[in-house]
């Protein structure tokens, strides 16, 4: 089996007896072994956990189309507050 090219970054935390995992950035593995980690957040607390690419099951089941995830961030509040 061939070695996924990247690697993915993520924090885990726990709150109110849940675990979350956030994706927060992206690693390469070096020929000497050695790995270049390049990260959108910089975590506070909880675990850095970097683990092999593996693509989304969705992508499987679609033909190669992934769903759109549900709108984040100012633009969505924005949304939310409309609604009001």
């Amino acid at each position: 089996m061939e070695q996924p090219k990247f690697k993915v970054a993520y924090v885990i935390t726990e709150r109110n007896d849940k675990t979350y995992w956030n994706r927060i950035g992206v690693a390469f593995t070096n020929k000497d072994g050695s790995i270049n980690v390049k990260l959108d957040a910089l975590p506070t607390g909880g675990t850095l956990q970097i683990r092999d690419y593996e693509p989304r099951e969705e992508a499987d089941d679609m033909n190669g189309l992934v769903p759109p995830r549900t709108q984040r961030g100012p633009a969505a509040r924005a949304a939310s507050d409309q609604t009001l």
